[in-house]
């Protein structure tokens, strides 16, 4: 039992369940499986609301869900993957409590790949984490997804800063939105025109942009005549 709750402690698992822990191979090849279980108020849940759900499969079987690598050796938390019959979102794969919903890799995973997204290259994530960059891509999107549902990045916009970046190749732009007093990056879209500005002061909402007191941008006729139409 001691173990068991040394590997839960280890793994950062919460609301989970340790069953058993396999460990497989030999030197550089050694793999740590876990299987675990989500505790009993996290069963048939909705993978994506969390409402109390009622049970329609087992789904496909057991499934396995990438976690944090143990050293050099890759690690594995294995389950049962039942689907469940939610009233809004119909016949879904059942929430667990260590990984997002669609998601091959446990929340402590995407959480380090993000951070290092941010302040790292991308080259260096793929190596450390030993995934492709796509894969990184997904998880960004999944973390990001998550967090806009907690944060409001358009509130309380007084002085903001509007211009283009380019990206990839073939002039491909970003029209991107900066948040002068906390130096945060609060919105961006792809396109260069009148049209992407307008889309951000929609975003924004008529009261908000009411409180707008500056912006700075370089004068580019399709952002000075947005900005003077939704934000005089």
């Amino acid at each position: 039992m001691r173990s068991v709750r040394v590997w839960a402690r280890l793994l950062g698992l919460r609301n989970t369940v340790v069953e058993d822990v396999i460990v497989n191979g030999a030197g550089e090849g050694v793999e740590v499986v876990v299987r675990v279980r989500p505790g009993w108020r996290q069963r048939d849940r909705c993978g994506l609301c969390g409402r109390r759900a009622g049970r329609f499969d087992n789904g496909a079987g057991r499934r396995r869900w990438r976690a944090l690598d143990l050293g050099t050796s890759f690690c594995w938390l294995e389950a049962d993957a039942p689907r469940v019959s939610c009233r809004r979102h119909g016949v879904v794969v059942a929430r667990v409590p260590w990984a997002r919903h669609d998601s091959r890799f446990t929340r402590s995973f995407e959480e380090q790949a993000a951070w290092l997204a941010v302040n790292t290259s991308k080259t260096a994530v793929s190596e450390l984490m030993r995934c492709s960059w796509r894969t990184v891509g997904q998880i960004l999107e999944r973390v990001a997804n998550e967090r806009r549902l907690k944060v409001d990045l358009l509130s309380g916009l007084k002085s903001i800063g509007i211009d283009e970046i380019s990206h990839r190749r073939g002039q491909r732009y970003l029209t991107v939105v900066v948040d002068h007093h906390s130096g945060a990056l609060v919105w961006a879209a792809p396109g260069r025109d009148r049209a992407t500005v307008l889309a951000f002061f929609h975003a924004l909402g008529e009261e908000r942009c009411k409180q707008v007191e500056s912006v700075s941008c370089d004068m580019a006729g399709w952002i000075a005549s947005a900005v003077a139409e939704r934000a005089p």
